[in-house]
């Protein structure tokens, strides 16, 4: 029946189903609609709940139909808030409700055609793995990795999913916003010359922190403070500053050589922190020899800022405000129209799944990815490193298991604090 539902929706033959919500939550039209496309949500936090609903948005018959997540509050608070924004659109009833570390599996499992894939980025390796098997198409949050064997496994897994038709949409979204698309086109069309300097920066005051509760364990602790165990998140690096690499990279059509940094922690120093640092400052070199100047921070009461701008030899560009000014002292601003690109994302892989037309990001995704993965090996190492031995490295980052009673790859010591990377000592290949 799975094949042939997804096969009607590609070659326009058919399977009716009907099926309805538990009360408390939504009430459902009687009947699905021959084009239906299944959907599962795999991480049900804020930004699973947004997905889900921008897939919701598209256009045509989309139905929520399974959820997954590691904590049975996180899903249920996801559910109520996605059926209030889609009544009609939302079929989950209990049984298709999954819970734990291997709830990804029981989701994926179910007759859907999309898996929407918003956990923390740590487990999106085997879970973008497990939905290709499984030949569903993905739409995945950024990051896609948090260590260079999980970006070489979704390497391996993008190209399996060509092979498979699949499609694959990664939250880069910029790469769906006309501002962007229009300035990038301008500056590799010429609008400043040849590009000598790049700047990104992603300062702002940071994100939240969530008590340790009384009898909480220390796994379910970081599951609940993911984004300051680089297992789970990375660094802010990783998952935040990702978007404004991704658009130097975007920009000069490739990845940087090398990279040398410096980093570390002097503000949020405490245990609520974990082990990630608060700064990090990287000079990025691409091939051709332009230098690429990066800043993130999470420092309260300090310059915020979250932009990209790129220097040429006949003018400059504040990208990520879509101006251009060139010599004699001409100047462009974009003054089209401004879509959602969050929103757009999803649009469009969806418009490509039911035209089985190409779409394929998974491998920008990535190696964008591994270029913020880069640059935290070279703040936490000190050292200047090539980007072949980054990508190439085998240290990995990942819990020997996956369960609540196994222990996270880092600990705290008998007073609460987590071993913090350290510049000339910390080993990253």
């Amino acid at each position: 029946m799975k094949t042939t539902r997804r096969q009607f929706i590609q070659r326009s033959s058919g399977l009716l189903a009907g099926a309805s919500l538990l009360p408390e939550v939504s009430a459902l039209a009687p009947s699905r609609g021959d084009d239906a496309l299944h959907v599962a949500l795999v991480g049900c936090g804020g930004r699973g709940t947004s997905a889900a609903t921008q897939a919701l948005n598209t256009e045509g018959n989309v139905r929520l139909v399974a959820m997954a997540d590691a904590f049975s509050d996180r899903l249920e608070n996801s559910l109520v808030e996605i059926a209030k924004r889609h009544p009609q659109a939302v079929d989950v009833p209990e049984e298709r409700r999954f819970v734990g570390f291997d709830a990804y599996r029981k989701a994926i499992d179910e007759d859907v055609d999309v898996v929407v894939l918003t956990t923390p980025p740590g487990f999106r390796p085997i879970h973008f793995d497990y939905a290709v098997s499984k030949a569903r198409h993905v739409f995945m949050e950024k990051p896609v990795a948090v260590d260079a064997p999980g970006v070489r496994s979704v390497l391996a897994t993008a190209k399996r999913a060509k092979e498979k038709n699949l499609k694959v949409g990664v939250g880069l979204q910029r790469h769906h916003d006309p501002r962007y698309q229009e300035t990038i086109r301008r500056i590799q069309d010429g609008a400043i010359g040849k590009i000598i300097l790049l700047r990104s920066y992603w300062n702002s005051g940071g994100v939240w922190v969530r008590p340790r509760e009384e009898g909480m364990g220390e796994m379910e602790y970081q599951m609940r403070n993911w984004y300051y165990f680089n297992w789970l998140c990375g660094d802010h690096i990783v998952e935040q500053h990702i978007h404004n690499l991704d658009v130097a990279n975007w920009i000069m059509g490739g990845y940087p050589a090398t990279a040398q940094g410096q980093g570390g922690r002097q503000v949020r120093t405490g245990p609520a922190h974990g082990e990630i640092y608060d700064h990090h400052a990287v000079e990025f070199t691409y091939a051709d020899g332009t230098k690429l100047l990066s800043q993130c921070r999470h420092q309260s009461n300090c310059w915020s800022s979250v932009s990209e701008h790129a220097h040429g030899t006949q003018g400059y560009s504040e990208v990520s405000a879509a101006t251009i000014e060139g010599e004699g002292g001409w100047k462009w601003r974009y003054e089209g129209e401004r879509p959602d690109p969050y929103q757009v994302e999803h649009d469009r892989l969806f418009a490509a799944i039911r035209a089985d037309e190409p779409h394929a990001e998974a491998e920008y995704g990535a190696l964008s990815t591994m270029t913020s993965i880069f640059g935290r090996m070279a703040t936490y190492s000190g050292q200047k490193l090539n980007w072949k031995d980054a990508l190439n490295s085998e240290i990995s980052i990942a819990p020997r298991r996956y369960a609540f009673d196994a222990d996270p790859p880092t600990l705290p010591d008998t007073e609460g604090i987590y071993p913090v990377p350290v510049p000339g000592v910390t080993k990253v290949l």
